[in-house]
């Protein structure tokens, strides 16, 4: 609680308490912490405020609920809400001035609950442009399988996983990379999380109806060369994201399924024809975002035997074999006592090739094209957590709680 001293001070003022103080003192301590989102929730007797840091939410402070209304009311004006709505979700963002200068971005959702309106805010960072698919953490082999996949005019490239795995950062990433005044790439996004120099991005806006699937029609219009869509939700945009492919552009967007293979029989369920869905997709990336061990504390691990012999069971690899020693942190003053600082990629990459092109026509299930990818030398998404665990990146607990998920 240390960490919230100037909160803790505004609120022995009593009636002349500073609500506006008290969001920026949130923001601020938010940002030093590294944290991506602050949620604030209203019981029946107060205000929970917790931060989500390195994917992991944790209590920040206790805010009184006799300034409930003026909290929400606040964060309202500042995105240009509506402050007599109570009973309906909404959705805006506002930046927010920093000490030093610095600013932050805030996208803010509003949603009402039995003991009153809570709020999320996600903080937008500017450091997003200074992503590399190294330091997301692929490794030399899987930027080698991305970049090749990009270099071609044409063709799918789709980013999977459940939500907060990282896919609109990865998309982000290799659009920077594409960017260059000899190509045009228009995205269309919702929302719009950071902004890129010298792309057009375009916000979906359901009050104006338009959709992806209707802006998508209207990029075809506007002589790109690279689309990303921020995510294929239906089958009226899969098909007609689909078809751009063919058309000769590159497109890259978002599915939620669970792993790389599951993606290819999750278009066929979208009423994509297959022999489309083959000829198409050039490349789909698996993934998930685990927690980097703290550098500082880390020290190795060795796991008993009961434990070899589990890690054995769950993933029958050389991987498993032949490595005893992982690693763990912990817990310092660098990291806040968690051991963990920061996070990384764990992914599975699925390039299709000719047997897998015919095992889609043949509307193969994902177990079956799993099985093919890793026929030809595919590494899972597990196996690729493994890897980084042994390699000290990330901790073996860690590895086992995101791919069980």
């Amino acid at each position: 609680m240390d960490k919230f001293h100037k909160i803790i001070g505004e609120l022995t003022l009593g009636p002349e308490i500073s609500i506006i103080s008290i969001i920026d003192e949130l923001i601020s301590c938010a940002e030093n912490l590294n944290a991506s989102d602050i949620h604030i929730d209203p019981s029946e007797t107060h205000l929970r405020v917790r931060f989500r840091i390195d994917g992991v939410l944790e209590d920040a402070c206790i805010l009184p609920k006799e300034i409930h209304s003026e909290i929400i009311s606040r964060i309202k004006i500042l995105s240009g809400l509506r402050t007599d709505e109570h009973n309906a979700a909404q959705d805006g963002r506002f930046r927010s001035l920093l000490d030093g200068g610095k600013s932050v971005d805030m996208r803010v959702s509003v949603m009402p609950t039995y003991y009153g309106e809570n709020v999320v805010l996600r903080l937008l960072s500017e450091n997003s442009e200074n992503f590399t698919l190294e330091s997301l953490g692929f490794s030399i082999e899987d930027q080698k399988k991305i970049k090749q996949a990009i270099q071609k005019p044409s063709g799918m490239i789709l980013v999977t996983g459940p939500t907060g795995s990282g896919k609109t950062t990865t998309l982000y990433t290799i659009i920077k990379y594409l960017n260059s005044k000899e190509i045009s790439i228009v995205t269309i996004e919702d929302p719009i999380e950071y902004s890129i120099r010298d792309i057009e991005q375009i916000q979906v806006n359901p009050r104006t109806e338009l959709t992806f699937a209707k802006g998508l029609r209207s990029i075809l219009r506007q002589d790109p060369d690279v689309i990303m869509v921020g995510e294929i939700r239906d089958t009226e945009t899969a098909s007609i994201a689909i078809n751009t492919a063919l058309t000769g552009h590159l497109l890259l967007s978002t599915l939620h399924t669970n792993d790389a293979a599951t993606t290819l029989p999750r278009l066929l369920d979208m009423k994509i024809e297959a022999f489309l869905v083959a000829s198409t997709v050039s490349l789909v990336i698996g993934q998930r975002l685990v927690r980097r061990i703290c550098s500082h504390c880390r020290l190795p691990r060795h796991l008993s035997d009961e434990e070899h012999l589990h890690l054995s069971s769950v993933i029958p690899s050389d991987i498993s074999k032949n490595n005893k020693t992982f690693y763990c942190g912990q817990g310092c003053a660098k990291c806040g006592g968690s051991g963990y600082k920061g996070r990384l990629v764990i992914n599975e990459i699925l390039v299709p090739n000719e047997e897998i092109r015919n095992a889609i026509l043949l509307r193969a299930s994902a177990y079956e094209l799993k099985q093919i990818a890793k026929k030809y030398n595919m590494i899972t998404m597990l196996e690729d957590g493994i890897q980084k665990a042994s390699l000290g990146l990330t901790s073996l607990e860690e590895v086992l709680r995101v791919t069980s998920e």
